[in-house]
Parts: structure tokens; sequence; C-alpha cells
């Protein structure tokens, strides 16, 4: 194998693994390892209405790079020369692009808007990730700190 090939290969591999990590979760039931151990505001209350919404997906930097480099590299390979350096460079920008549209898609999640009426009365809206099922007149539990806000049975 060629020494260019093996390159493209281990650039593929590790923007996988990098993007795989990027990949955190906004699901009620997930912490994260700042969030243990720590106390939370627990709240009742009884879901009014939950809509279907997607969670964008992150856009880091990796990919454009990890699609850069590869692309660069492949588009190194046309021609000679003159055209070579301008394979490398359009093969890096369309690379970029293409790894920037991957890491957006690869990222992005269901999620879930659920509207709350408190026992207090107040109503709020959490957004989290659609991995518990949640419908009109459920009572649940609205967890409350360090900054973040889920919604469980």
């Amino acid at each position: 194998m060629k020494p260019y090939r093996l390159l493209a290969l281990a650039v593929t591999a590790a923007t996988a693994l990098v993007l795989a990590g990027c990949a955190g979760s906004q699901s009620g039931s997930a912490y994260s390892r700042s969030q243990t151990r720590g106390e939370m505001h627990v709240r009742m209350g009884v879901v009014e209405s939950v809509r279907t919404v997607t969670i964008e997906g992150t856009q880091s930097g990796v990919g454009v790079v990890a699609g850069g480099v590869v692309g660069g590299i492949a588009g190194s390979n046309v021609g000679q020369g003159k055209g070579s350096t301008v394979g490398s460079v359009l093969g890096a920008v369309l690379g970029g692009v293409a790894g920037q549209a991957i890491e957006e898609k690869t990222s992005k999640k269901d999620g879930l808007e659920i509207t709350v009426k408190l026992d207090s009365g107040q109503f709020i809206a959490v957004t989290q990730e659609a991995d518990e099922q949640f419908r009109a007149g459920d009572k649940v539990r609205v967890l409350s700190g360090s900054g973040v806000t889920r919604v469980s049975h």
C-alpha cells in the first residue's frame, strides 16, 4: 500500500473515533462526570404537551480539518507538478466541506420539547434527547442542578 493511502486511511479512522467521542448525549438519563454527586432540585408536575424537535449536530471543526487532510491527499494524486498542487487545494476545500457536513449529520439527534405544569402551577419547557416516551398527562419529576434541567418518570 502506498504511503499516502495509508496516511489517508489513518486520518479517516482517527476522524471516525474523534467524531464518535464528540457526540455527547443530551439524554435525560445521561449525566456528565461533573454532574454526579451533586444535589439536584426536584419538582413534580404533569406533562402538558410533547413536541418532537431536532437537536443540531456539533460543528467542532474536526470534520473540516480531517476532511481537508484526506481531500488534500486524494487531490494531490491528480496530475503532476502544478496540476498536483491545484488538485491538492481543491481536494482540501471539497474534503473540508464534506467533512463538516458529515460531522454535523452524524451528531444530530432526535429530541423532545416537553412542556410541564409543575405542582406549583408554573409552566416550564425542557428540551432533551428523545430516549424516553412522554405523553400529555404523565406525572413526571423535573430535576435541576449544575445548570442542567431534565424530565424523567
